[in-house]
């Protein structure tokens, strides 16, 4: 993106660079000296980093690269709200609205924005990624901005994502700070097993997002990008709570397991359906959309297991892939499906979704409808809005369609082909 400014006092914006360095675990004390390259600093002593020293080791070197203050926020699993990471030596702070604060504004837009604190000094507001997946934000207090200093910063931004991404494996500090409510424990494996709710190259983007955050039983997605081929699962288990979620993680590691012995995608869909057929007894089934997507030629193909048929939003209008024949639930098939084809179109939008998006149902009984959730992705790409914030904005409207109380799980994956030679990635 390129640099914006707004008017009068208010913030300015720019783009971030690319994201940082990685590593593991240290913990220097907050009045400790740090010495003259911070990041280096910062990876030697992370290999003894303790999960619950990482807000305080963050701001020490945040010191020595010219911050007097340094806070890093994570998103809640609604992605409502921006909750400081307090520590010995981290300014107090209080949780920030993701659509009500500047800070919030960072994340929606992933755009580095500054304003004017306190003591002539500024607020420089960085998006925390991993990759192009939305973490939260960090605010720096400065007492200049300068382009050599916001890419010091930039860079000690990725560093960071790297750390809490690399920390929340053996740690439920990042977990219970991002949790707004009491999760249930369907729900609890429901986010486990799911992958980056984004991923983005010059090829693709794929972006996922499922409600109810806290208490999903059956929905879920996944996905793999492997060199010129991605495969991408929606799928909604029968029933709700624990037996769903169990149903639903039988599943995804059946198709994890076919996907990587290679298996072609009437094999894939064979042998999910095998495990839920012998580990699952009565009417235990799971409706699913198996997909694969060939980056250099666009062709997708997917097999229906009695799941909605993706839809194409191209050039702002919705288009049907054509016919495709659905076959039964995983669970409840006696022979492999078939497979359906459609060729892409460069930019094209694809959406994989399970019916609690489009039978959403308003109080007077309106469905929320396969068009209107076409309009509403048209209108956001129209608007800049990245694919995460998409669906983040669209699980909102199709909440408040229901009067905020959701009838049924609802999940959604928005898959965007791309040549790779006409645009940069927008995100």
């Amino acid at each position: 993106m390129s640099r914006q400014m707004m008017s009068g006092n208010g913030p300015h914006c720019r783009s971030p660079a690319g994201a940082g360095l990685g590593s593991s675990s240290g913990v220097t004390s907050p009045d400790a000296p740090v010495t003259a390259d911070p990041l280096r600093s910062l990876l030697r002593d992370i290999h003894l980093l303790a999960p619950d020293q990482l807000s305080a080791a963050v701001a020490t070197h945040g010191r020595g690269l010219g911050a007097r203050e340094t806070v890093v926020y994570l998103v809640d699993y609604e992605q409502l709200l921006l909750q400081p990471l307090r520590g010995e030596g981290v300014p107090v702070r209080q949780e920030l609205s993701v659509d009500g604060s500047l800070g919030g504004r960072a994340f929606r837009r992933v755009e580095v924005l500054t304003s004017p604190a306190h003591y002539q000094a500024h607020q420089l507001w960085v998006p925390l990624l991993d990759g192009v997946e939305r973490l939260g934000v960090v605010e720096f207090v400065v007492d200049q901005v300068t382009p050599a200093l916001e890419e010091e910063l930039l860079a000690f931004v990725g560093l960071i994502a790297e750390l809490v991404i690399v920390n929340d494996a053996y740690t439920d500090i990042f977990a219970r700070l991002r949790r707004r409510r009491t999760m249930s424990l369907a729900a609890e494996i429901q986010w486990d097993l799911l992958p980056p709710l984004t991923f983005a190259s010059d090829r693709v983007v794929i972006s996922g997002a499922l409600e109810p955050a806290y208490d999903i039983g059956g929905d879920t997605f996944d996905y793999a990008v492997n060199g010129p081929t991605v495969d991408l699962l929606v799928l909604d288990a029968v029933g709700h709570g624990l037996p769903a979620s169990l149903l639903a993680s039988a599943a995804v590691g059946a198709h994890r397991h076919a996907r990587r012995e290679m298996q072609d995608l009437p094999d894939v869909a064979a042998a999910m359906n095998a495990v839920i057929a012998s580990q699952f007894t009565g009417s235990r089934f799971a409706t699913a959309a198996i997909a694969r997507l060939h980056l250099d030629t666009g062709q997708l193909r997917w097999v229906n297991a009695g799941h909605p048929d993706p839809l194409i939003v191209r050039d702002g209008a919705l288009v049907h892939p054509g016919p495709c024949r659905p076959h039964p639930p995983l669970g409840l098939q006696v022979e492999k499906p078939e497979v359906c084809e459609v060729q892409l179109h460069e930019g094209d939008r694809v959406i994989f979704y399970t019916d609690g998006i489009v039978e959403a149902r308003s109080p007077e009984g309106e469905f929320f409808g396969e068009e209107r959730l076409a309009d509403f992705i048209h209108r956001a790409s129209a608007e800049g809005d990245s694919a995460p914030e998409t669906l983040r904005r669209l699980m909102r409207r199709v909440l408040a369609h229901q009067a905020d109380h959701l009838q049924d799980d609802a999940s959604i994956v928005l898959l965007e082909w791309r040549t790779g030679s006409e645009r940069q990635l927008d995100l």
